[in-house]
């Protein structure tokens, strides 16, 4: 049986690209008009609810604000700080800027027609869930919300699939307590069908993506003295 090859040393392209992606991934989820994923669902709500009092408080910033809080919020759990902390954040922070670029390319209005709302929403759940089927094969350090999860699965021995979901569970209560407390109602804008959406179809599609990757890339470092160095200080 003749195997196909496999394009090698695409490691850190994943990340780039993987970033980039996510970030419009979202950004499609958000102009659909029906509700983003739980895991940014709280930095949308104090987005929502800032960016009028504080115009330079965007969804980007909104984003790596609240994962800043929760990598510090994670240091006394796992009793450390550790240097990779700083390069999550600094994740975090590129993936905010091109979410707040992104925003500005395609506008934040939802569309009127219901085709277009449906269009955004399907295409935002896709892209996401490929550009985490790229951080998944790479190195480099990924968001705040997947080291957390990683972290406190480490530390204590936990099942990670069991800590995932524990945080995203998390993630919704809080995104519907600070709605109702900054709002005064629940928006389905906010929180929605698209949210469930995400929630039912996100794991299958990764999954997905990822073997269809994994068929003709060899996620392997582009740079291995980076990596051997990455290896040996930041894990």
């Amino acid at each position: 049986m003749q195997h196909r090859k496999r394009i090698c040393g695409v490691g850190e392209l994943a990340y780039v690209l993987g970033v980039v992606l996510c970030a419009l991934g979202v950004c499609f989820s958000a102009k659909s008009g029906f509700g983003v994923s739980m895991v940014v669902a709280p930095a949308y709500v104090l987005h929502c609810k800032l960016e009028p009092i504080l115009p330079f408080f965007s969804f980007g910033v909104a984003e790596y604000v609240l994962q800043g809080g929760l990598i510090l919020l994670l240091c006394p759990f796992v009793g450390r700080f550790k240097k990779k902390y700083l390069l999550s954040f600094g994740t975090a922070v590129f993936y905010g800027v091109v979410l707040d670029l992104w925003r500005e390319t395609f506008g934040t209005e939802v569309p009127a027609e219901l085709w277009q709302r449906i269009f955004y929403c399907g295409l935002g759940a896709c892209v996401t869930a490929f550009a985490i089927a790229l951080l998944l094969r790479t190195y480099l350090p990924q968001q705040g919300y997947e080291l957390v999860v990683k972290e406190l699965s480490v530390r204590y021995g936990w099942a990670m699939g069991r800590v995932k979901w524990i945080y995203d569970m998390s993630s919704l209560a809080v995104a519907i307590l600070l709605m109702l407390v900054l709002f005064g109602e629940f928006s389905l804008s906010m929180i929605g069908i698209g949210t469930l959406v995400l929630t039912v179809i996100n794991t299958p599609l990764i999954t997905g993506f990822g073997k269809l990757l994994d068929r003709f890339f060899a996620f392997t470092p582009f740079f291995p003295r980076f990596h051997g160095f990455f290896e040996k200080h930041f894990n």
